[in-house]
């Protein structure tokens, strides 16, 4: 395994929405993604999912009506089964780490679902 450089692996693709797979932990991986404009309603019923902002805001809707805004260096962990949607004026960049399989749109089919497993 070689370190990771998040600017030059988010400079290899422009797509939003689309999860990149950058690294491996255990069953874990760790995704670069680019949000902008509102994501679908969704839940992960059977993981938690991390958010970690590396540029950018963005902003976590939560179906009870609250919501949970985070800044550049912060992050937040959506907890399994809760339903969300994550939201972006301009374009941000995130990390999300999730175990392996985990479909972006969650239980939700969408235009907006990813392939899984794709690696820059």
């Amino acid at each position: 395994m070689a370190k990771v450089n998040f600017e030059e692996k988010l400079s290899k693709f422009s797509e939003q929405w689309t999860p990149k797979v950058i690294a491996e932990m255990n069953d874990y991986q760790f995704k670069l993604v680019k949000i902008e404009g509102e994501f679908v309603w969704h839940e992960h019923p059977d993981t938690d999912e991390a958010f970690i902002v590396i540029e950018g805001s963005m902003r976590i809707d939560f179906e009870d009506g609250s919501s949970v805004d985070l800044e550049r260096g912060e992050m937040y962990v959506v907890p399994r089964g809760v339903r969300h949607r994550p939201c972006a004026k301009t374009e941000c960049k995130v990390m999300l780490v999730e175990p392996k399989g985990v479909v972006n749109t969650g239980d939700t089919d969408s235009e907006l679902t990813a392939p899984n497993d794709e690696w820059v």
